[in-house]
């Protein structure tokens, strides 16, 4: 799967090209900002119309690496949906799709800030998630060793292109936006910046995970 091996808190784990975060040792994928849903979200709301086949895009992706990795544990880092109402007006056939996903399989949905959770699709819904020496949750907290978080759709530029990125430094993981209609933020943002330390790594999704000094 052309991933980014690395170790986190003492545990080894790999950055998939996809965006997803595999940990092979606990069986686990772990996906953030899945936004499904945002098409619909922007049509409601009046603002861009865009064609409505992300949740298909992202379904699929997600349906790839689960196969792939055969994961038993799904750890889904908020903002799986896009607002409150976009889990209850997800067409039948993908709202199958993500069940079919879910069967047979420890899911978990951290709250995020676009979304408190999809309670009726099953799953357990948590703030956040500690296994072993790992922290799991959606926004990053400077206090924590050994976090993994999403929330920024974080972003590098490698030859003139704006690629998804993992940022990874010795205390903590941030995840690239796993959905296909979302924008991001730049590494360089003073944001991520004071995030992350001086030594952080970019992680660029793409056909391979390809592993360079944060931009900054």
């Amino acid at each position: 799967m052309s991933g980014y091996g690395f170790s986190l808190a003492g545990q080894a784990l790999v950055a998939l090209p996809s965006g997803a975060l595999h940990w092979p040792a606990q069986g686990l994928l772990c996906v953030s900002d899945l936004h499904f849903g945002k098409s619909d979200r922007l049509a409601r709301r009046g603002g861009a119309l865009l064609p409505p086949y992300e949740t298909r895009a992202t379904l699929a992706r997600l349906d790839a690496d689960l196969e792939a990795t055969a994961a038993r544990q799904v750890i889904c880092l908020g903002d799986s949906f896009d607002d409150l109402d976009a889990a209850d007006r997800l067409e039948d056939s993908d709202a199958l799709w993500l069940t079919r996903l879910m069967a047979g399989r420890d899911w978990t949905w951290i709250a995020g800030n676009h979304d408190p959770g999809p309670l009726a699709l099953g799953g357990s819904l948590r703030a956040e998630v500690r296994l072993q020496t790992l922290t799991f949750r959606h926004i990053a907290d400077l206090g924590t060793t050994g976090e993994v978080s999403g929330h920024y759709h974080p972003k590098a530029r490698l030859a003139g292109q704006a690629r998804p990125c993992f940022l990874l430094d010795d205390t903590r993981l941030i995840l690239p936006a796993y959905g296909a209609y979302t924008g991001g933020l730049r590494s360089d943002d003073a944001v991520l910046t004071t995030l992350m330390g001086p030594k952080a790594l970019a992680v660029l999704t793409g056909r391979r995970a390809l592993a360079l000094p944060m931009p900054r």
